[in-house]
């Protein structure tokens, strides 16, 4: 008799028993801050500690969790380093604007992301899929780059949903400036981490600042083409994300957004609308690659629905999904969520002291030992048959909860599914001999040099 398919354990670090000293830990934080945790983040609810930047309390009780985000939210702001790291070009987006700024800037963006905006996005979707499909045969028996390959594609999803006159640039110059962005500032400088004033120089701040010039003069190209666009024939504009952002108006006030809001918004989409959503195909293919079952069951649902009526196919993508769950819970686009205590507080019957950095960690939140059975396995059926209604809200979030969960989370969900059931039903995708899989936390959670693949035909 055959017993139970063997479990998969994806690759991650193994906690540590003990926490590092402050030289150790600056350099772990430097080159890898997933290599940091220790196996009491994994266990107890709540566990404090102290940085030269001050008193850091990391939370995985969801009823803390809830709290923070929620009942007590006012309590919690985003902290200082959290902003220090996102203010290179994405100050004033929806990302880091706190109070009456980010209220404005959610109402008036919120009906970007309604429902039947996203769904509408379906053929766009399909077709950039189908656009891979194309460039993948040209490599079949080759090893390719799927990180890279699918980084591509969501940016070609971005032309064909928001940004439709193009990025301003070269496609691949935007894709190659966004690797080394992201390199860039989710790398924590270790005068942050000191708590060094901000005045103190950063050498983090000067690599990203080449980088950020070809951004301006794409976001400065994308804005004046379409605003010359809609002053000549506005029926002939596209009524895409960009023309939307454009007029869009906070529904209470009237108020549009500002020039220096719209410019850091539209970063805020290019970055997070194609980075965060490739690490998710990637990690989903890389983890459907491992796993014949799941691969089976994929692609003959793929066969059964990808042809079939286009309205709600994500919907019915359902095993799918619960795949691409399961890669957002092992690999969160979300690895860290940070806020800082205005005043004292008690989480999970700990003492919460005006100040503290408090941080809640999907990472750590999802593989965490009171919440989940056998976390660091790879098992979609989590998230199937029922199973997923148990999960605790606040023990799983991979795009955040509450009022600043990720705007665009549906969107990014339809388009992995789409594009995972495509590209699997497709293909069969076989690590490259020789590359170990390791992921590495650089503001999202990617696979440490690329993920190479020998592609084969279907």
């Amino acid at each position: 008799m055959h017993g139970p398919p063997l479990r998969f354990y994806p690759p991650a670090p193994v906690p540590r028993q003990k926490p590092l000293g402050p030289l150790g830990l600056l350099r772990v934080l430097a080159k890898n801050p997933l290599e940091a945790w220790t196996q009491a983040h994994f266990e107890q609810p709540v566990v404090t500690g102290g940085l030269s930047i001050g008193r850091v309390a990391l939370v995985s009780d969801p009823a803390a969790i809830r709290r923070v985000l929620m009942d007590n939210g006012q309590n919690y702001h985003k902290d200082w380093l959290t902003r220090r790291v996102l203010s290179a070009g994405l100050n004033n987006g929806l990302l880091t604007a706190e109070g009456h700024q980010w209220k404005t800037q959610r109402r008036a963006l919120a009906p970007l992301f309604a429902r039947r905006t996203v769904i509408s996005f379906s053929a766009a979707m399909i077709d950039a899929a189908a656009a891979l499909v194309r460039r993948l045969n040209k490599r079949d028996g080759e090893i390719d780059d799927i990180a890279v390959e699918v980084t591509r594609l969501t940016l070609e999803v971005l032309e064909r949903t928001m940004f439709s006159d193009g990025l301003g640039r070269d496609t691949e110059d935007i894709r190659v400036a966004m690797k080394h962005y992201f390199e860039a500032i989710g790398k924590l400088d270790p005068f942050d981490v000191l708590g060094l004033p901000a005045a103190v120089p950063r050498l983090s701040r000067w690599k990203v600042r080449p980088m950020l010039r070809l951004f301006e003069s794409a976001i400065d190209n994308i804005v004046a083409t379409r605003r010359r666009r809609l002053a000549e024939n506005p029926d002939a504009v596209p009524r895409d994300i960009l023309t939307l952002l454009l007029e869009a108006r906070d529904p209470e006030t009237g108020e549009a957004l500002s020039e220096v809001e719209v410019r850091a918004n539209i970063l805020t989409f290019i970055a997070a609308g194609h980075e965060t959503t490739a690490n998710c195909i990637a990690w989903t293919l890389y983890l459907l690659s491992q796993s014949p079952e799941w691969r089976y069951r994929v692609r003959a649902e793929a066969d059964r629905e990808l042809d079939g009526d286009i309205d709600g196919l994500a919907e019915r993508l359902v095993e799918t999904r619960a795949v691409i769950d399961e890669a957002n819970r092992l690999y969160p686009p979300i690895a860290a969520i940070s806020r800082a205590a205005l005043g004292p507080d008690e989480l999970a019957g700990e003492p919460i002291r005006r100040g503290t950095m408090v941080v809640i960690a999907p990472y750590v939140l999802h593989r965490h030992r009171a919440l989940w059975s056998d976390p660091d396995a790879f098992d979609p059926n989590r998230f199937l048959d029922g199973a997923h209604e148990r999960i605790d809200r606040f023990a799983y979030l991979p795009f955040g909860v509450g009022p600043r969960t990720c705007i665009g989370a549906s969107l990014a969900v339809q388009e992995a599914a789409i594009v995972v059931a495509t590209v699997t039903r497709n293909f069969a995708l076989e690590l490259a001999p020789g590359h170990a899989v390791w992921p590495m936390h650089r503001v999202t959670v990617r696979p440490e040099g690329g993920l190479p693949m020998i592609v084969r035909r279907r």
